[in-house]
């Protein structure tokens, strides 16, 4: 008789609201939250806890669309990204 398998747990989550962004469009939070993480982990040195950072990272990576954070890295590595890092 086959081994039954164990189920899979799936975690779904978002970010919390962010009083910044009060309304329906999420543009704006994708938009600074991608700069402030990146901001964070420039400020922060080699080695220090970039834990504090993973916010930032999840609020962008749950708010943005794929296509667009694809588009800013290759931006940014082209040294052509509009934000302030």
């Amino acid at each position: 008789m086959p081994k039954k398998k164990e189920p899979v747990e799936i975690k779904l989550g978002s970010v919390p609201k962010d009083p910044r962004f009060p309304s329906q469009n999420q543009t704006r939070y994708c938009y600074e939250s991608y700069c402030d993480y990146f901001r964070c982990m420039k400020k922060l040195e080699v080695g220090q806890d970039q834990e504090s950072c993973n916010y930032f990272k999840k609020a962008f990576t749950v708010m943005c669309p794929n296509d667009w954070i694809s588009k800013w890295n290759d931006q940014r590595e082209a040294g052509t990204f509009p934000g302030r890092i």
